[in-house]
């Protein structure tokens, strides 16, 4: 049995899959409360489908892009979980896992997700002949450029505003493609494809693994901080050992 983790957005979703096959899922908007929700939300799963912990037997987690602080919680909850029960864990590309819904369609796929500062991260997906392609990795862009390097009919899907579904529409005319129905669940297509890389012998090194961030996340400069208050933190640790798994 998998587990499937998505914070990458406000939109969070965890599953209960087996060998891809989805058994059960929670979805639920979340205001910047990963933190908070995750777990209490991951029991309730677990108690609903009368699954112990303990049977999880791999881990598959949306590694981004996405929201920072979304990610660090589901990222780091996902390798505290591999570590403790001492199982596979596998980062699946958040944009693949909103482009896999519309595989069938054999289009070209396009998930987009906005990135601020007037850019947003795109990425390019296909299936050929029952194969599931990237034809291009994760990249900042602008909507305007991302337009003009559409040649063909392709589908857009992902947590696309609607003022970006109207340009898009307008630059691209019958060449764009946007689902009425286009923000799934992503958890589920997460078990699938992450399966997929497990069924294949593949696997992620939890110690290594890190959140997909195209851009440095906008940080402040730290206040200096008195060096009495440094020492006294020291001694008030001293002989504490430091147990954290997913600390940076």
């Amino acid at each position: 049995m998998e587990l499937a983790i998505d914070t990458s957005s406000n939109i969070v979703g965890i599953a209960l899959s087996h060998k891809g096959e989805l058994l059960t899922q929670l979805a639920w908007q979340s205001a910047q409360n990963h933190t908070v929700e995750l777990m209490p939300n991951l029991v309730h799963l677990l108690q609903q489908a009368k699954v112990e912990l303990n049977s999880i037997e791999a881990i598959i987690v949306a590694k981004g892009p996405g929201s920072f602080n979304g990610l660090r919680v589901g990222i780091s909850t996902a390798k505290g979980l591999a570590f403790s029960l001492n199982i596979p864990l596998l980062g699946i590309s958040t944009l693949e896992t909103e482009a896999y819904p519309f595989a069938y369609t054999g289009l070209l796929l396009c998930p987009i997700h906005k990135a601020g500062r007037e850019e947003i991260a795109a990425a390019f997906y296909q299936q050929k002949y029952n194969q599931w392609h990237c034809l291009e990795k994760e990249h900042l862009t602008t909507l305007d450029a991302l337009c003009q390097r559409i040649p063909r009919k392709t589908l857009f899907c992902g947590e696309i505003p609607p003022d970006m579904v109207n340009e898009i529409q307008q630059n691209l005319g019958k060449r764009a493609i946007i689902p009425q129905t286009n923000i799934l669940p992503r958890a589920s297509f997460l078990a699938i494809l992450g399966w997929q890389r497990l069924n294949k012998g593949e696997q992620d090194d939890p110690a290594t693994l890190q959140p997909l961030y195209l851009r440095p996340p906008h940080t402040t400069k730290p206040k200096e901080r008195y060096p009495s208050v440094i020492l006294s933190e020291a001694k008030g640790l001293k002989g504490v050992r430091d147990s954290s798994l997913c600390s940076e």
